[in-house]
């Protein structure tokens, strides 16, 4: 299984949202920290304002912010939210289904339960556990020396 580039896209964002802590970043920013598209990450950004991981403030001098606390934000919550399609095979979908063996092919069990294993140890972990090794994510992504970092509790945003 692959994730989509939303998916991943989305946990960038909250990676870098989560190590600025209380501090506003832009799409803009983020967008030139790891490389990829502004018009990408514009739409992503959207979605998880709307999903209440992550809150916006808009003008000038605004940005953007968790809403949630790292070690509120469940990763497995996170990918079933970006996810729209966990079709592993066709057979996952019976409108669709073609194979001539799906009535008693056992290897569809075999692969619910890989898909069910897969989001279940996503479910286990927290943005805060992914964030553990902040100081070297803020070098590599090069957020400026400074920035509170949100490895401590901290109010909703």
């Amino acid at each position: 299984m692959q994730l989509t580039l939303y998916s991943d896209y989305s946990l960038r964002v909250l990676i870098y949202l989560g190590l600025k802590g209380t501090e506003l970043a832009t799409i803009t920013e983020i967008a030139t920290s790891y490389n990829i598209s502004r018009n990408h990450l514009v739409k992503v950004v959207h979605n998880l304002a709307n999903q209440g991981f992550i809150a916006t403030i808009r003008g000038k001098g605004g940005g953007m912010r968790l809403a949630r606390a790292p070690q509120e934000i469940n990763i497995g919550e996170v990918v079933r939210m970006t996810e729209m399609n966990f079709t592993v095979v066709e057979c996952f979908d019976p409108d669709n289904c073609r194979c001539p063996i799906t009535p008693v092919c056992r290897l569809k069990g075999v692969l619910h339960d890989a898909l069910e294993q897969f989001l279940g140890v996503l479910d286990q972990y927290t943005l805060e556990e992914v964030i553990g090794n902040g100081p070297q994510l803020v070098r590599i992504l090069k957020i400026p020396e400074g920035r509170k970092s949100a490895r401590g509790s901290r109010a909703r945003a």
